[in-house]
């Protein structure tokens, strides 16, 4: 990829402090295997550089055209794809969502007791298309104590192989909501329930809608629910950290899961795909829906997906519930599938204005209208919490811009 710092306003020197940074604190040390990291502003690549290895058990170096698992950057994909749908009038952001998966007529919320002896009451209103796109709907991820998450492992609901969305969505039926839709912010399962309603509003399964909708048009050759046997040997080695802080193999390229196509397509989380394909996306999102002639979506509508559409325009600081998220809280926003930075003072950051998510094995991005700016950073490590690469980023990106 030909880069151009200078054309993008930046100095490239101080642009390369990425590199040093990366290298010096985290691959050296042995605390990430490799990274990808992509910087471009005014559609033009300012920098990119593949470090450190995708496989050390093979000794593989990292690979421009790696692939990646993007686990919640999936999430975005999903987001926009239902939204394309609201375009084509199958549904209002207000609609509740029994509308579309009549069984969930009847959801109560959760008031007091353990999960033998709840205490529930009806909800003072439905859940909505707009709950589920911004995590305000009651639902969660199932992994604490809460009496609720407790629910949600005793009646099995799961992405593990063997599971549908259809599934998915019936046992999800019977459990209750963690608090009143549109009360609270929880990140949660409620983006698969959003690939759920794709597939009902269109009559295409997931895979089959995002590569007609979004990849083919986009060009999005290498993402996808599965990788390709021809595409193995450009899969990366996934890791965790171990008690010693050393890298130990969690999920092995050679024997992988992502090697066949999931029963359970997840909107939430099940992509998998390269930092070329993501910045084909992000540069759709930057041009306002739009990319080499191929219309994805309509920016009055993206400029509505990424305003804050917590209650009264308060932060996740004040709303969100449980500690598990691919974002800090203070002065951040959410919006119908992207967190947003409300304020540079808030949040300790620069970029106001921009917005984002991550994936559970640490990749990220943003897009930032104002500065007119796409960073994507692909890495394979859990859990994403280990180490604030996108502060880090920020800092070095933002005080490279020279115009």
């Amino acid at each position: 990829m030909d880069t151009n710092a200078a054309y993008a306003g930046f100095s490239q020197k101080r642009l390369q402090r990425i590199t040093a940074h990366l290298q010096q604190n985290y691959i050296e040390p042995g605390k990430i295997a490799g990274c990808q990291v992509l910087v471009s502003r005014h559609g033009q690549p300012a920098y990119y550089q593949s470090l450190g290895s995708m496989d050390l058990e093979r000794g593989k170096a990292m690979r421009d055209d790696a692939i990646f698992r993007i686990y919640s950057m999936t999430k975005p994909i999903t987001s926009v794809a239902l939204m394309q749908l609201y375009e084509r009038g199958l549904f209002q952001l207000n609609d509740p969502v029994y509308r579309v998966i009549p069984g969930w007529r009847g959801q109560q919320v959760y008031v007091d007791g353990d999960a033998d002896n709840m205490q529930l009451k009806a909800p003072a209103q439905p859940m909505t298309f707009r709950h589920l796109l911004s995590h305000t709907a009651g639902l969660s991820y199932g992994a604490t104590r809460h009496p609720v998450d407790r629910m949600y492992r005793k009646l099995g609901v799961t992405r593990e192989d063997g599971a549908t969305l259809d599934t998915f969505i019936n046992t999800l039926a019977g459990v209750p909501l963690h608090f009143e839709p549109g009360s609270r912010w929880m990140y949660s399962y409620a983006t698969d329930v959003c690939g759920h309603l794709v597939e009902a509003l269109s009559g295409q399964t997931l895979d089959e809608y995002f590569q007609e909708h979004i990849f083919a048009p986009l060009n999005m050759t290498d993402t996808a629910f599965q990788v390709a046997p021809e595409a193995q040997e450009r899969f990366c080695a996934n890791y965790e950290r171990a008690a010693d802080k050393s890298l130990r193999l969690l999920d092995d390229p050679a024997d992988s899961s992502y090697l066949q196509q999931p029963s359970f397509l997840s909107g939430g989380g099940g992509l998998t795909g390269t930092t070329a394909d993501y910045l084909r996306f992000c540069e759709m999102l930057r041009r306002g829906g739009e990319l080499d002639g191929a219309r994805i979506i309509g920016p009055r509508t993206l400029r509505m997906m990424h305003r804050n559409h917590l209650p009264d325009n308060r932060d996740l600081s004040t709303l969100a519930v449980g500690a598990f998220s691919e974002t800090a809280y203070e002065g951040v926003g959410f919006g119908l599938g992207f967190a947003s930075s409300l304020s540079e003072v808030a949040t300790g950051a620069l970029g106001a204005g921009g917005y984002y998510w991550g994936g559970a094995a640490s990749t990220i991005f943003w897009v930032d209208p104002v500065e007119d700016l796409v960073v994507i950073f692909m890495t394979q490590l859990m859990p994403s919490a280990t180490f604030n690469f996108r502060g880090q980023l920020k800092n070095i990106v933002y005080s490279a811009i020279e115009d």
